[in-house]
C-alpha cells in the first residue's frame, strides 16, 4: 500500500499566480502526487448577515483562488505529474472545475450540504470526502447521497477539524471504522503537524491518502494558525514513509543478500567459536 500524498494549498497562494505554480512544483518536488485548492466566493461562502457584521470575514475575500488561475493550474499539475484537485464552496464552482480538475474534493464544512454532494457526483469524476465534526450518522447519509448521485470513486478522509489538532484527538483508529462500515478508500486529512501521527496512520491503519496543508515559507495566510507543513519538515516524513514501505519484503525467513557473507562466520555449532571450522582451515590473514 503506497498512499498518496496531498499538499492542501488552501489560501496560502496569495492571490498570485507564480506562487501558486510554485506550490504545484514544490509538491512534486516533496513527493506528492497530487495538489488541491479551494474556489470560493466570500459573497457566496457566508451568510449576508455574518458579512454584513464581522470585517474579518469580509478580508477573506483576499483568500480566493481567481477563476483564471484554474488552466494555468491544471497545465502546470500534468507537467509535473501530479493531480489536480480543489474544492467548490458553491455549486457554479462544481462547473467551472470540471474540465480542469482530476478530482473534486468537499470540505469537513460543507459535508451537510447534500446539494454540492449530488452535484460533484454527478460528474462522474472522483470525489474526496473530509468527514472532520461529523457522526457516523452523518458520514452514513453523505455517502448514500454521493453513490445515489453516480459517485463510484469515492474516499473518505478521516478528519478533525481542530487548527492545529493535538495528536491525542487524532482519534486515528476512526479510519478503519470508516473503512470497515462503507467499504471504500479511506485516508487522514492532517492538522497535526506532527510526523508520528502520519506515520501510524499509515502503517497502523492503512490510510491510503494523506492530504496535509503546505506553505512555502511560513508567509501564507494560514501558516499563523499552526496546521500547516513547511516542505523542509514534510519532505523527510513523505521520503521516511516510502523507505519504510520498502522494508516489508515477501515474508519467507531466508538469508538476505546483505548477510551472505557472514555465513560462514557465525560460530561453529562443534565448539561456539568463530568463524565455523571450514574457514578456519583456509584461514589467511
Amino acid at each position: 500500500m503506497n498512499p498518496l500524498f496531498v499538499a492542501e494549498i488552501s489560501s496560502n497562494h496569495h492571490r498570485d499566480l507564480a506562487r501558486a505554480l510554485q506550490f504545484v512544483d514544490t509538491a512534486a518536488a516533496i513527493g506528492c502526487g497530487a495538489v488541491k485548492f479551494q474556489l470560493f466566493r466570500v459573497s457566496e461562502l457566508f451568510a449576508p448577515e455574518i458579512l454584513a457584521r464581522s470585517a474579518t470575514h469580509r478580508a477573506r475575500v483576499a483568500w480566493e483562488l481567481p477563476e483564471a488561475f484554474l488552466e494555468p493550474i491544471a497545465e502546470r499539475c500534468v507537467a509535473r505529474r501530479v493531480a489536480f484537485g480543489c474544492t467548490p464552496f458553491h455549486l457554479e464552482a462544481v462547473e467551472q472545475l470540471r474540465r480542469y480538475v482530476a478530482f473534486y474534493k468537499i470540505a469537513s464544512y460543507e459535508l451537510p450540504w447534500t446539494d454540492l454532494l449530488t452535484a460533484c457526483a454527478a460528474t462522474g469524476k472522483p470525489v474526496v470526502l473530509s468527514t472532520g465534526m461529523a457522526t457516523m450518522g452523518e458520514v452514513k447519509v453523505a455517502v448514500a447521497v454521493l453513490r445515489a448521485a453516480g459517485c463510484t470513486d469515492l474516499t473518505l478522509l478521516h478528519c478533525v477539524s481542530g487548527y492545529p489538532t493535538p495528536p491525542a484527538e487524532c482519534n486515528l483508529a476512526a479510519i478503519e471504522t470508516l473503512r470497515h462500515a462503507f467499504g471504500c478508500e479511506v485516508g487522514w486529512s492532517d492538522h497535526s503537524v506532527h510526523g508520528g501521527v502520519v506515520h501510524r496512520a499509515i502503517h497502523r491503519w492503512g490510510a491510503s491518502v494523506i492530504e496535509f496543508h503546505l506553505d512555502l515559507d511560513g508567509t501564507g495566510d494560514e501558516f499563523r494558525t499552526g496546521h500547516c507543513w513547511l516542505p523542509t519538515q514534510m519532505a523527510p516524513v513523505i521520503a521516511a514513509v516510502r523507505t519504510g514501505l520498502t522494508a516489508d519484503g515477501d515474508g519467507r525467513k531466508l538469508p538476505a543478500p546483505s548477510e551472505l557473507a557472514d555465513i560462514p562466520w557465525r560460530a561453529d555449532p562443534i565448539d561456539g567459536l568463530r568463524p565455523t571450522r571450514a574457514v578456519r582451515a583456509t584461514f589467511a590473514a
